[in-house]
């Protein structure tokens, strides 16, 4: 049997480094300096004329002609009688679950006494307005909307609205639209891409203005988020993203069916989806190749898969501890981990957006409903970034109050280091209030 999957096969042994760390290079995104280009003239125009600008990109962009942005409550109507009871009810599991686990990340305010009459202490807000993104380009995506409407929800923000691209009839997914209800968001907007990203930044006659922006998406929309953040009237961005990614490390006793499954499971996202295995057995390297091969045929997005597998890597490492060492290096979105006691290597592990331990953890499960939260860092920002949490959705505001005593026990330290840096005013600021407390008139 021909094998047609293309993914290269990779002793790592055999490299020098630079030949390693061009393994682990990430597909180059093309005509980057052309897209931010493009992508700050969308944004430019919707800045300019508003509605008009949506609606006419709407209809350039998504091939729909829309009267009225905004989702009636009609559509919402319709698209709850769309849905059949079983997917109603996996819907309201999944939200169920990320709620519990996002739910658990709240924290009580903190307080403590650092010196005698010196309180600090940390308090939390919910962001005032948040705008959602939910992509629905190859394929409609209202999982996305639970990720982000659920953390919006607990953390109380007041103001969440949600933008989705139009299917060619000017109608929003159906699933998306139920979803975003089941999730506390009534505020819908049919809009996609940069335009969106745009109108939620900077606000237009419909869209309200909003604080940050949530979600995944497209070149397109990562480089409009990049884009209004870095401008002060725009919106924050919630984390830099790109193509999604897995990387699975398998040993010996590895399925190499599921091995492949999870490899294809990412894959089908886009053609510059990346997915890589590292494996200490090349025999499970080549059937994993051959199970590749297998089920992409019985797939629907084969085409998808086969391009996107061009650039995936099956790499042959020596040793365990050489298999967490080159994830650790390439900080992947996904870390799947199927060897024997898979959570014994846990440790191990510094850097991934998130992980999959064992036989039976499918990243499927993550993606929609075991509670964990599925929007990620890629592109090696898992070296620094964390996935998405309720922490995202609030401000962290520390509080000070010091009593006289506190002052005067404190100020001197204050006076002290101002001085060492010339700063007169901020030692001054101390001294006005010491010199009072001493009786002195100012």
């Amino acid at each position: 049997m021909t094998i047609r999957i293309k993914a290269s096969q990779i002793n790592w042994s055999e490299l020098n480094i630079a030949e390693q760390a061009a393994v682990l290079r990430r597909p180059a995104q093309d005509n980057a300096a052309e897209l931010l280009h493009k992508v700050q003239s969308i944004i430019d125009d919707v800045r300019a004329k508003g509605d008009n600008a949506l609606r006419e990109m709407t209809q350039r962009f998504d091939g729909a002609t829309l009267t009225q942005l905004q989702v009636t409550d009609a559509e919402f109507a319709a698209a709850s009688q769309s849905l059949t009871a079983t997917q109603l009810n996996a819907l309201k599991r999944a939200i169920s679950n990320v709620k519990c686990f996002h739910e658990a990340q709240l924290s009580e305010p903190l307080r403590i006494e650092t010196s005698p009459g010196v309180i600090c202490e940390r308090h939390y807000r919910p962001i005032d307005a948040v705008g959602l993104y939910a992509p629905a380009g190859t394929a409609p995506l209202p999982s996305t909307v639970i990720m982000l409407a659920v953390p919006a929800s607990i953390a109380n923000c007041p103001t969440r609205i949600l933008c989705t691209p139009p299917r060619p009839d000017g109608s929003a997914d159906p699933a998306v639209l139920v979803t975003a209800q089941l999730c506390g968001i009534s505020t819908v907007f049919k809009i996609g891409g940069a335009q969106a990203v745009a109108a939620m930044a900077f606000g237009t006659e419909s869209v309200p203005k909003t604080d940050k922006i949530f979600g995944p998406g497209n070149r397109w929309v990562t480089a409009a988020k990049l884009l209004v953040a870095n401008n002060p009237q725009g919106a924050a961005l919630d984390l830099p993203a790109g193509p999604s990614e897995v990387l699975v490390i398998a040993d010996g006793q590895a399925n190499p069916a599921f091995v492949a499954a999870d490899l294809l499971a990412q894959a089908e996202h886009s053609l510059d989806a990346q997915a890589i295995l590292v494996t200490t057995s090349p025999e499970l390297a080549n059937k994993v190749l051959a199970e590749l091969d297998r089920q992409t045929a019985e797939l629907s997005r084969e085409n998808t898969l086969l391009k996107a597998l061009e650039h995936a890597r099956l790499i042959v490492v020596n040793d365990l501890e050489t298999a967490f060492a080159v994830s650790n290096t390439y900080a992947p979105e996904h870390l799947i981990v199927q060897v024997q006691n898979a959570r014994n290597w846990l440790a191990q592990i510094r850097n991934a957006g998130s992980v999959f331990l064992g036989p039976w953890t499918p990243e499927t499960m993550g993606d929609y409903c075991s509670g964990t939260n599925h929007v990620l860092p890629t592109y090696g920002f898992a070296r620094a970034y964390s996935g998405l949490s309720l922490a995202d959705f609030m401000k962290r505001m520390t509080v000070q109050e010091l009593s006289s005593a506190g002052l005067k026990d404190l100020g001197p330290t204050a006076i002290t280091i101002a001085e060492l840096e010339g700063l007169d005013a901020h030692a001054n600021a101390v001294k006005v209030r010491m010199d009072t407390l001493d009786g002195k008139q100012p």
